[in-house]
């Protein structure tokens, strides 16, 4: 099939959708100033976490999806949803994480940006380190019976490195510094990208529309994993990541220039049937491909070239997928979340806290309840809906009401009382 036919099928595919999207897109403010879906998006994705984290407790093989802890009742039809998420949730939140630092840089200088995200971001990764994730390794040291004394006599140990497999760490909390990291790094090309020349390249990509929206993104994604993620498995350690930094300071770069584009965010929401359409299909291709690829070959090993062809085709939609997807829920977030719902504004101040919070309380309720031995599917119920209750209860009574405790967890030090319409004028930046 030629370049031109394929390019005009899709075309006429894409335009089928122009009409579907305009009654969503008729709700949108075009001055942008209130982004009701950022903030749903931002909430939604972080409390998709908490599913996550629990399904790591159950899903196998266990070489593939180790964990702090693991459950007697593994399920290795868990790889597959959890496949489908992991495969663009990270990417996901960085562009997010992008997108607030150009609603931020809107009403603020550098100086005053820098010094806002280093606070909002490394105050709670410290007390986080050394208060709330203790927690983790401790009940990691007692399921592998490393650790025999409480827990107030392993916290000397843990901060001081006193044992060699349980010390001082962050855990989930890795996100923090690796987006303090991009946050930093793009303040100081923001001279660059606001120059003239910077202005014409920013605009340049806001201009993508149709297809070229959907492939080209998805291509500097693809390089990245074809190049360095065999090279530079991904440890979240933050020196020598070089994959997870490559890959998401792109998507953290993609987010600002992003911002408030409005005829990008038309365009997303116009290609959000085919967005989700193109990423099911480049996902099922890939599992396809990934499990019975090498049968293909009819058991005999691949030439230098049938291997990097394969290569490349496995990477190519693996990335082709997760931007496809991004595009999607981008798409989709804001034909149906564009809207005041009246448990946004708490959601918005909930999400940091339940974040430093939830894997801590996950493990904590896990490693209790898994001692009853409650079967299959009472244990990982209970699980869940515990680490959702715990998180609630010390937000609300504790986290919120504390003066102090706010600006550990990432919050403001006074709560706001302005009222929804205010709360909501811009995306969330306690977190994103």
């Amino acid at each position: 099939m030629s370049q031109p036919h394929r390019d005009q099928s899709l075309s006429g595919r894409l335009a089928e959708s122009r009409g579907s999207a305009s009654d969503a897109l008729s709700r949108w403010s075009p001055v942008m100033n209130r982004r009701h879906d950022i903030d749903a998006l931002r909430a939604l994705a972080f409390g998709l976490l908490i599913l996550y984290h629990a399904a790591m407790l159950y899903v196998a093989p266990v070489s593939d999806w180790g964990f702090h802890l693991k459950s007697t009742h593994l399920a290795e039809w868990l790889q597959y949803p959890m496949l489908f998420l992991n495969r663009w949730r990270m990417e996901l939140l960085f562009l997010i994480s992008g997108l607030a630092v150009h609603f931020l840089r809107g009403k603020t200088g550098l100086p005053g940006l820098a010094w806002k995200r280093t606070v909002r971001l490394l105050l709670p990764l410290v007390f986080g380190m050394l208060v709330v994730i203790p927690i983790q390794p401790y009940v990691q040291g007692l399921a592998e019976h490393g650790i025999e004394s409480g827990f107030l006599a392993f916290l000397p140990h843990y901060w001081t490195h006193g044992y060699r497999d349980y010390g001082l760490t962050w855990n989930h909390l890795w996100y923090l510094p690796y987006l303090w990291l991009y946050t930093m790094g793009l303040l100081a090309l923001l001279p660059v990208f606001e120059s003239a020349p910077g202005k014409r390249f920013c605009a340049s990509m806001r201009q993508l529309r149709g297809t070229p929206l959907l492939l080209l993104p998805a291509l500097p994604l693809f390089v990245i994993g074809f190049v360095l993620r065999h090279r530079f498995p991904e440890t979240h350690a933050l020196v020598g990541d070089w994959y997870a930094h490559a890959l998401y300071a792109t998507c953290f770069l993609y987010g600002y220039l992003l911002g408030t584009d409005t005829g990008l965010w038309s365009e997303l929401a116009r290609l959000r049937r085919f967005s989700l359409t193109l990423a099911l299909s480049c996902f099922a291709l890939y599992l396809f491909l990934d499990k019975f690829g090498p049968d293909l070959l009819g058991g005999k090993p691949p030439t230098l070239a049938q291997a990097l062809i394969a290569k490349a085709t496995i990477d190519g939609l693996r990335y082709l997928y997760c931007w496809t997807a991004i595009a999607a829920v981008l798409g989709w977030g804001h034909a149906l979340l564009n809207r005041p719902f009246r448990w946004l504004p708490y959601a918005r101040e909930a999400v940091y806290p339940w974040y430093v919070l939830h894997q801590s309380l996950l493990l904590l309720v896990a490693w209790w309840i898994m001692q009853m031995h409650l079967g299959p599917v009472m244990e990982p119920l209970l699980v869940v809906f515990g680490t959702i209750g715990g998180c609630a209860l010390l937000h609300e009574c504790v986290i919120r009401r504390t003066r102090w405790l706010r600006p550990l967890f990432g919050l403001d030090a006074s709560p706001n009382h302005r009222g929804t319409s205010q709360a909501l004028l811009r995306p969330a930046d306690d977190i994103a």
